[in-house]
């Protein structure tokens, strides 16, 4: 496992942010501490990722979003209130949703149905997606440190470590969004 990591580690950490950014980028982050990635690139690795994959979803939600709801009136009528919902919250979800385990899709694609400009847009993933991966990475690092993880022992556990992870990603994920929509919700 450890030549694999030393081989395609950072590439294998933006694929999996690309489509499941907290459980890859808490696995890969647990290992800095062992020396076996760094700290700035293991961040810039997963803020890669998930940049592209947010942008390829805006481009979709901008360009082809309300045509293709358009055609589906069932789908447009489910989707209304999740629209009228991102434009009395706009600020709240552009800052938040990285954190938003689970939406990774449908908000990047909100967002670019939205019609919010390119630019801004920019501002916001990347501002956000440094926050993002900085956040997760550093409560990844103090997880392996902690924990005293390293290659051998993911290889022996490594369903245990994933669903440990993967569980983390959805805490953090809820407790962010029960700080975020706090004032909203109630």
């Amino acid at each position: 496992m450890e030549e694999f990591l030393d081989q395609y580690g950072y590439f294998a950490l933006s694929v999996g942010t690309f489509f499941e950014g907290e459980t890859a980028i808490l696995i890969v982050s647990s290992l800095v501490h062992k020396g076996l990635f760094l700290f700035p690139v293991t961040v810039l690795s997963a803020f890669a990722g998930s940049f592209v994959s947010d942008w390829i979803y805006y481009f979709i939600g901008r360009l082809n979003g309300k045509v293709f709801l358009s055609t589906r009136p069932k789908l447009q009528a489910k989707m209304l209130p999740l629209t009228s919902f991102f434009e009395r919250n706009r600020y709240q979800i552009l800052f938040s949703y990285r954190f938003l385990y689970g939406f990774r899709i449908i908000i990047p694609i909100m967002i670019g149905m939205s019609g919010l400009p390119p630019k801004r847009f920019l501002l916001y993933s990347t501002v956000t997606g440094l926050i993002w991966a900085t956040a997760v990475s550093t409560v990844g690092y103090w997880a392996g440190r902690i924990f005293n993880l390293d290659a051998k022992i993911f290889q022996d556990n490594l369903l245990i470590i994933v669903i440990g992870f993967a569980s983390l990603g959805l805490l953090i994920g809820f407790c962010v969004k029960k700080l975020t929509f706090k004032e909203t919700v109630g």
